[in-house]
């Protein structure tokens, strides 16, 4: 039997922290993102979950038990997709282009690099170089690869949606302008995929409109925390971009793509005033923006890893993700509406089991 939603939150919240014991085909580690894990299908919802061997939480028979308590959760592991075995016409592997999540979601980084990735400036929670030095991918990818890459995925694997994000480059738009000649040749590949972009406020604003002309479905313009003490800790060069020009970008993001089609990522164990965060969380529900709020589990390879960080407690992820989820649902605000990107897919947080 299940039990009530506060209590399936606060098991969901431990299980996302505290992670699982299961083989799991298809698992993501490093990249451009706050959590290694494996990709798994829960209740009919993508989820992603740490692979830890030293977990109480074990897949046995397609359940989630805890020692000998059957949790009432169904899970199923994403099997490896077929477009993994393939290669683009010049050579490259596909997965070495994009990458499976979840069951149905493309995700790529199509520039590897980051301005920002001396050890002085790095986001603490980020090896998005990492994934290139260990040849796991390509430094830049083409339009064209990413056009043949998503028409095999949608074909051979279901493939329903496609995340699209960027190392941010030297240029004023940060990397933006690459991503509409992605989402073009995308598009003319497979028609009607929905894509979110995803970028750092690009210093042209009107790029915005670029993106959408291009067929781009959402937008995600990522800040991780709104508390600028936090940032210049976790982000000394993101945080140079100051909450003005994410404010900014918002705005004129909504006005382009339409509200709750922008989002931003809000990471959980910062150590930002929870209160704070989640009153943050308001006032970005009030301006269209959808705040995906996850935890922050360290990524092997990560300065915050190698520091001792650690992931926040379940509690702080149960009660912070239920008191945004509340404030989504009261604005008729979920992600699954985004249309594409990580709102739409939830796999990351928890905000779609809590109703948001």
């Amino acid at each position: 039997m299940r039990v009530g939603i506060e209590e399936d939150l606060e098991t969901r919240a431990d299980i996302a922290v505290r992670g699982v014991r299961v083989d799991a085909p298809v698992q993501r580690s490093k990249g451009a993102g706050p959590s290694d894990d494996g990709h798994l299908v829960v209740d009919g919802a993508n989820a992603t979950l740490p692979l830890n061997p030293e977990s109480p939480y074990v897949v046995q028979d397609g359940r989630i038990f805890r020692e000998t308590i059957d949790l009432g959760l169904s899970v199923t592991p994403v099997g490896r997709p077929r477009f993994y075995d393939l290669s683009t016409t010049d050579g490259v592997p596909y997965r070495k282009i994009a990458l499976l999540h979840g069951k149905d979601v493309l995700a790529t980084t199509v520039v590897q690099t980051c301005i920002r990735y001396a050890e002085d400036q790095r986001c603490r929670f980020c090896t998005i170089e990492e994934s290139l030095r260990s040849g796991a991918t390509v430094a830049a990818k083409t339009p064209q690869q990413l056009a043949e890459v998503a028409e095999a995925a949608v074909r051979l694997d279901g493939v329903r949606q496609m995340v699209m994000t960027t190392g941010t480059t030297s240029g004023p738009d940060r990397g933006a302008r690459h991503l509409v000649r992605c989402v073009r040749a995308v598009l003319e590949a497979v028609p009607g995929l929905p894509i979110q972009v995803q970028i750092e406020p690009p210093g042209d604003l009107g790029v915005l409109q670029d993106l959408r002309d291009a067929g781009a479905t959402s937008i995600g313009i990522h800040v991780e925390s709104l508390d600028d003490d936090v940032r210049r800790r976790w982000m000394p060069g993101k945080s140079t971009v100051p909450m003005a020009e994410y404010e900014a970008a918002w705005a004129e993001a909504v006005r382009v793509f339409g509200r709750n089609r922008v989002s931003t990522y809000l990471l959980i164990g910062l150590g930002e005033d929870p209160d704070a965060l989640v009153e943050g969380a308001g006032r970005l529900i009030d301006l269209g923006v959808y705040p995906f709020a996850v935890p922050m589990r360290p990524m092997v390879g990560t300065l915050a890893r190698r520091d001792g960080a650690t992931a926040p407690s379940p509690a702080l992820v149960a009660d912070v993700t239920g008191r945004i989820a509340a404030l989504l649902r009261a604005a008729g605000m979920t992600g699954a509406d985004q249309g594409a990107g990580c709102a739409a897919c939830g796999a990351c947080g928890l905000l779609s089991a809590a109703g948001g």
